[in-house]
């Protein structure tokens, strides 16, 4: 019992050297012009060592890394509640919750149309729209548990957030420079923050847009991202809803199997926090409170940083040759769907 235990704690030791690395690396300022968190470098690292080292890795170690993409992500992305409030929400006003809600509708229906087109796998469609439609490598991670999917198709939905969340970061404020976005400021802000993949994509392409700040682009379009934070809860519940409704094994017969409604708690615990948050955030001082979010931010940062090395270390480059282009081709569709349909709804809508 003392031996495995003391494997497990070595494999968590390596987890967290990893993400510490992680945190280090994304220090750097060719890696800040990027915006890339220590997670995405995490998840980077744990795909290099996954095709390096991993091989000589105790076999027993294994328990640590699934421990670190199921309870400490759970866990994680629980506290992530603690960067929102429900005032943020009423501060931008119900334009930006309408298109919201529309773009995460339709892109959620679109990628799983055209992944039915493609026959891609259901799993990895499902986790690249959900990345695309709400919030990126975070809505992956807080889908993962939901969809219950093999490591490596996590990994290959967050890759596709990724590459295209960094490229709109660059072709935003090329666009809106050249005058093709026809749009007033208020609304700039809106499209931006509705459309766009990460937060940290939002932030760097509303200040590439506003650098001085005087036309609050880059404000409008965080709060309007973070509103897509708040709904990953109720999205990934529904999503549960409608997975427990045929089980994905064949049972005798080829027929699908019922099953019973799997409820993510960790998602009800998501709004929980944001609803304390926002209690907290009108009755304690702003000083005092600043500081204890700041700490309880980091930390929860450390957590997902762990579980993204975690899932990279759980991911070789065959199994990214064996999904193929596919799951590139739908997130490019899906981007090129937020661009322009993202585009048409903010007209409409704002």
């Amino acid at each position: 019992m003392t031996e495995t235990k003391g494997h497990f704690l070595h494999g968590m030791l390596l987890m967290v050297l990893m993400s510490l690395s992680a945190f280090y690396i994304a220090q750097f300022d060719f890696i800040k012009a990027l915006s890339l968190s220590p997670l995405i470098v995490g998840i980077i690292l744990g795909m290099v060592y996954a095709n390096t080292l991993r091989a000589y890795m105790p076999p027993q170690w294994e328990k640590s890394v699934k421990y670190c993409t199921k309870r400490i992500l759970r866990t994680g992305i629980i506290l992530y509640g603690f960067r929102l409030t429900f005032q943020e929400v009423c501060n931008i006003g119900l334009p930006a919750i309408e298109v919201d809600c529309l773009v995460i509708a339709t892109t959620m229906l679109i990628g799983w149309i055209v992944g039915k087109l493609l026959r891609m796998d259901p799993d990895t469609t499902l986790m690249t729209s959900t990345g695309s439609a709400i919030c990126g490598a975070a809505a992956v991670l807080g889908a993962e548990p939901v969809v219950k999917c093999e490591n490596h198709k996590t990994a290959i939905a967050v890759s596709t957030v990724v590459i295209f969340g960094v490229l709109s970061m660059f072709v935003y404020p090329i666009l809106y420079r050249l005058g093709i976005f026809n749009l007033t400021v208020e609304q700039m802000g809106i499209y931006t923050g509705g459309t766009l993949h990460e937060v940290a994509n939002v932030v760097g392409a509303g200040n590439a847009m506003d650098p001085t700040g005087s036309l609050h682009i880059a404000d409008n379009a965080t709060i309007t991202k973070m509103i897509r934070v708040i709904m990953l809860a109720p999205v990934l519940i529904i999503m549960s809803i409608l997975l427990s409704r045929k089980d994905k094994t064949l049972a005798p017969g080829n027929k699908s199997r019922k099953t019973k409604i799997t409820i993510p708690w960790f998602a009800i615990g998501f709004l929980v926090v944001i609803a304390l948050n926002s209690l907290l955030d009108m009755i304690v001082p702003t000083d005092i409170l600043s500081v204890s979010r700041s700490t309880i931010n980091d930390f929860d940062t450390l957590l997902l940083t762990i579980a993204m090395t975690a899932l990279g270390a759980d991911t070789s480059f065959d199994k990214f040759r064996q999904a193929g282009a596919k799951p590139f081709l739908l997130a490019a569709i899906i981007w090129l769907w937020l661009i322009f349909g993202g585009y048409a709804m903010t007209k409409l809508l704002v």
